[in-house]
């Protein structure tokens, strides 16, 4: 796990994955949004990284990952066992109104007596509520690469490209490492997780990046780092699984928002 704990996997059908529009003037610029994904999230003192922006045509909401509010120890990485704070856990984002923990799948797989072994594995996901004041001052563009343009729904196979952003206090600010870029090493877990290498590799405090991959659409969220048997790669679970089991089980009936900023593409050839 890279930030407190791990992630998890599901085995239920996979509902159609729709993705917010955002509509011009809707959001805040990108570069003076004080809410958009890669921001830190300190959740009971844990940092995170923020993946994407969320939309239910009502309420706006910030990803990060389930594990970031678990209770047990960096080994506990199975959703269906560890332990986590409560929905309704208050989440401090930097702007002076925390975010709310509206949902997360390692509440969620306990509520429902999940069984499906990729599913406790793999399904990473927590949304949180944006306070009503930070929602002016939000984008869902992803920093230094632009979009999400869609979902990922097809996975990846070995070698192909993926990109992240991650945000790690023990950076001491210093965003030059921030962008990554690397490649897949393949598909786990009947597809909910896609174990890949990054240049650099995520460390505590990237844990719930965004993952995008080579065309710029919404691939996944950094759950694990590996020592082994691939020493150095990280577990990246599944986005467009993860919100299908969110919207079948109690979460709100939000969708990842389109980036306003065009997707850049890879830096150069890996």
């Amino acid at each position: 796990m890279i930030g407190r704990t791990v992630a998890a996997s599901v085995g239920a059908a996979v509902l159609a994955l729709g993705v917010a529009a955002s509509s011009a003037g809707a959001w805040a610029p990108a570069d003076s949004a004080t809410v958009h994904p890669g921001i830190q999230t300190f959740t009971n003192g844990a940092q995170c990284t923020a993946n994407f922006v969320f939309s239910d045509g009502t309420n706006t909401y910030l990803g990060q990952a389930a594990h970031c509010s678990g209770t047990g120890g960096n080994t506990e990485t199975n959703g269906c066992s560890a332990q986590s704070l409560p929905d309704g856990t208050q989440v401090d984002i930097g702007t002076g109104h925390p975010a709310t923990m509206v949902y997360n799948s390692w509440n969620a797989m306990k509520r429902v007596g999940e069984t499906n072994a990729d599913v406790c594995a793999y399904n990473d996901l927590a949304v949180l509520r944006l306070d009503p004041a930070d929602v002016p001052n939000t984008n869902p563009s992803i920093p230094f690469w632009g979009g999400p343009n869609g979902t990922n729904t097809s996975g990846t196979q070995a070698g192909d490209e993926v990109e992240s952003y991650g945000n790690s206090e023990l950076r001491g600010g210093v965003t030059a490492l921030s962008p990554k870029e690397g490649k897949s090493v393949g598909d786990d877990g009947n597809g909910w997780s896609h174990t890949v290498y990054t240049v650099t590799p995520g460390i505590p405090g990237d844990s719930g990046s965004a993952f995008i991959d080579a065309t710029g659409k919404a691939l996944g969220i950094l759950s694990t780092v590996a020592i082994a048997p691939l020493a150095g790669s990280n577990g990246v679970g599944d986005v467009g699984k993860e919100v299908a089991y969110m919207q079948a089980h109690g979460g709100p009936g939000a969708n990842i928002v389109n980036g306003t900023e065009a997707f850049t593409g890879p830096l150069s050839p890996l």
